[in-house]
C-alpha cells in the first residue's frame, strides 16, 4: 500500500548522493587484482611460448570462442619446449563468456587472464584476436621464437619448478592504466 512512498523515498535520498564521473578515454576506473578480462599467452623467462597446442582450452570453453590447431616443433624451428606449439590460436570474444574454464584447463599455465577490460569494437571481424595480439609482450632478456631451449637440455627444465616460478605471466599483463585512479 505505501510502495509507492517507498519509491519516492529512495529516489529523494539518491538526489543527495555525491556523483562518480569518470574522464573516461584519459582516465579509467581500476579494477579489481581478481578481474577476468582478455586473455594472455605466456612466455617462458627466455621468450618461447609456454602453449604446447593441446587444445585443452578449446574443449574445455562452454561457448565455443577459442580454436587452437597445433604444430610440430624442429631443432630448426621452436617455438615451445615440447613437441608440439599452438600454430593457430584464435579467441572469438562476441563468443567469450570470460567463464575462466580454458584457464582451469590448462595444463601449462599458457594462458591467463588480463585485467584489460577494452573490447568494444565496431567490426564483428575485429573481435577475433589471433595469437599475436594475444601473445605477451618480450620482457627485457627475452629473445623471440623460434630459437633452442636455453633453460635446460629438454622440456622437463621447463616446467619443472612452474610452481616457484610462472615465468613471463607476472608483468607481461596488457595494464589498462598507470598510477593511482581517482574513486
Amino acid at each position: 500500500m505505501l510502495d509507492w512512498a517507498k519509491g519516492y523515498g529512495l529516489t529523494f535520498a539518491a538526489i543527495f548522493q555525491k556523483v562518480g564521473t569518470y574522464q573516461y578515454p584519459e582516465k579509467g576506473k581500476q579494477v579489481e587484482a581478481r578481474y577476468h578480462g582478455r586473455h594472455v599467452l605466456n612466455r617462458h623467462p627466455d621468450g618461447l611460448e609456454k602453449c604446447v597446442g593441446c587444445e585443452l582450452c578449446a574443449w574445455a570453453c562452454p561457448a565455443d570462442a577459442i580454436y587452437v590447431e597445433g604444430g610440430d616443433n624442429t631443432e630448426e624451428k621452436r617455438f615451445s619446449p615440447g613437441e608440439r606449439y599452438g600454430a593457430v590460436y584464435q579467441i572469438n570474444y562476441s563468443r567469450c563468456i570470460f567463464c575462466g574454464l580454458c584457464i582451469e584447463a590448462c595444463p601449462t599455465r599458457s594462458l591467463t587472464m588480463s585485467n584489460a577490460y577494452e573490447l568494444a569494437l565496431d567490426n564483428r571481424h575485429d573481435l577475433i584476436f589471433t595469437k599475436e595480439q594475444l601473445l605477451a609482450p618480450l620482457l627485457p632478456g627475452m629473445e623471440q621464437p623460434p630459437h633452442p631451449m636455453r633453460l635446460g637440455d629438454d622440456e622437463k627444465d621447463y616446467y619443472v619448478g612452474a610452481m616457484t616460478n610462472p615465468g613471463a605471466s607476472k608483468g607481461a599483463e596488457f595494464p589498462q592504466w598507470t598510477g593511482a585512479e581517482d574513486e
